[in-house]
């Protein structure tokens, strides 16, 4: 089955991965997404981000999903808090009856590397493991992601208005990850996963 893992975070919150083998027929069966979206891949990515949500709480309303201006996916009556993310053949879900949730999905690429000095401060660069450099900057690149996908309202500076405090490098492991911006200040607590080159990361 390509529901690949799934974890109860809480009574309240679950996560799964789903690896996309099947073709859109297959997941027209239970949702629909927007017409706007044509490029083939993207719409399998879409088609089983929402079949995910269903796959763990059968009772969401996958109809009354609403987009805001930032992109960010939404439910108007609030009743679950949810996040999605795509990658590659991967797609990733949370959802949370209780408060805003956060996840992301990537998988280890050198490209991160190449751009990291735009995400990561000096201070956070610093407690990078020089011998997990690549994993390690995934993880913060990933947590900080969750975090933008948490906030939902866009317009966030990933090197500014998020910081992450010192963390060992892992394959497994918490982190924690401190938000300010002038609407909102949180401090958030982050888990995350790495296997096979793919890195988990969340927050509920």
């Amino acid at each position: 089955m390509p529901l690949i893992r799934t974890i109860q975070i809480n009574p309240h919150s679950r996560l799964g991965v789903w690896k996309i083998t099947e073709d859109e027929a297959f997941f027209m069966e239970k949702v629909n997404i927007s017409t706007a979206i044509h490029h083939p891949h993207k719409r399998l990515q879409h088609f089983a981000g929402r079949y995910l949500l269903v796959e763990l709480f059968p009772e969401f309303p996958i109809v009354d999903i609403l987009i805001m201006d930032s992109r960010k996916p939404y439910l108007a009556c609030g009743t679950f808090h949810f996040s999605i993310s795509h990658c590659g053949d991967y797609v990733a879900a949370i959802v949370s009856t209780e408060a805003a949730v956060g996840i992301d999905i990537e998988e280890v690429k050198l490209k991160i590397e190449k751009v990291s000095h735009k995400f990561l401060s000096p201070e956070e660069r610093a407690f990078i493991d020089p011998v997990h450099s690549l994993p390690h900057k995934t993880i913060c690149w990933s947590a900080k992601e969750a975090v933008f996908k948490w906030y939902g309202l866009g317009s966030v500076d990933f090197k500014e208005n998020m910081t992450i405090e010192p963390f060992t490098f892992q394959s497994t492991g918490m982190l924690t990850c401190n938000f300010n911006k002038a609407d909102k200040n949180a401090r958030l607590y982050l888990q995350y996963l790495l296997e096979n080159d793919l890195c988990l990361t969340w927050t509920a």
